[in-house]
């Protein structure tokens, strides 16, 4: 499965959009972890659970938009793009959504 953020996917040409796919994800981190980032806050710097808790989400996400688009017999998913949002204090959702399309060979470019 080829996932791009551009419109096209060179060198194939896209002979079919199948329509719109997408996945989410909500994740927390456990109080523990909630209350170590309080804590760097203070301090400033990078908050090391948040970004994994994050990074999660988005994988889930991808993974899930893949799987919807595959169940549409897509070979790729153009204009890909992410969005977060705060859904309470300490949990996050992440959303990935494109394009599904069918793609041809390669084409050859002269």
């Amino acid at each position: 499965m080829i996932i791009v953020s551009s419109e096209n996917i060179v060198p194939y040409e896209i002979t079919e959009t199948l329509g719109m796919v997408r996945g989410s994800s909500v994740m927390s981190k456990h109080i523990g972890q909630d209350l170590l980032a309080g804590l760097q806050t203070i301090v400033g710097g990078e908050i090391q659970g948040y970004n994994e808790m994050i990074g999660n989400a988005r994988k889930m996400a991808e993974e899930r938009m893949i799987q919807e688009a595959k169940a549409l017999g897509a070979d790729g998913v153009i204009a890909v793009r992410y969005a977060s949002s705060s859904v309470m204090q300490g949990a996050a959702e992440m959303l990935v959504y494109g394009t599904a399309v069918k793609l041809s060979s390669r084409v050859n470019h002269v």
